[in-house]
């Protein structure tokens, strides 16, 4: 009886398998064979490309154009909270600090950021902050100097 059940088993996890092997070969094609896939591909893979990219070379806006300088702010601001909702936390706060750098008023947008993040999320946005401010700085023509008074600004 043994013997039995043991072939069985066998058989039952074999047929098993098969099916699942067939389940998944049966949507792999009909996923391939959808009219819109490459599209989807590729445009998922251009975001994964976007959000890879946006940790280098940051296009700093003239920040005497008061105009870009808002646009600037509210497209980081934007991007920086999609971010931290789909969990990618590093380019969350990227983002964030340099919506900070930017900002007219950053002591009170620190506040609100405060009490709105997770400590650990602010914590790292503290510590990024000025390295954001010496890479605008560099962007407008400062040097070192004005990095200590972005420093002391944020502390």
């Amino acid at each position: 009886m043994a013997v039995w059940y043991r072939n069985a088993l066998g058989v039952v996890c074999g047929v098993a398998g098969a099916i699942f092997v067939g389940y998944c070969l049966y949507f792999d094609h009909r996923r391939r064979s959808d009219p819109n896939f490459k599209k989807k591909l590729r445009e998922r893979r251009r975001r994964a490309h976007r959000g890879r990219a946006s940790g280098g070379a940051v296009t700093w806006p003239n920040l005497k154009d008061q105009e870009a300088v808002q646009k600037f702010f509210l497209s980081e601001v934007q991007a920086g909270e999609e971010l931290l909702a789909q969990g990618e936390i590093e380019g969350g706060v990227d983002h964030l600090s340099r919506a900070v750098a930017v900002c007219g008023q950053p002591q009170q947008l620190l506040q609100v950021l405060q009490q709105t993040l997770p400590p650990q999320v602010f914590q790292l946005l503290l510590h990024k902050l000025p390295s954001v401010g010496e890479s605008i700085l560099q962007a407008a023509g400062g040097g070192k100097e004005g990095s200590k008074v972005m420093e002391e600004d944020v502390e």
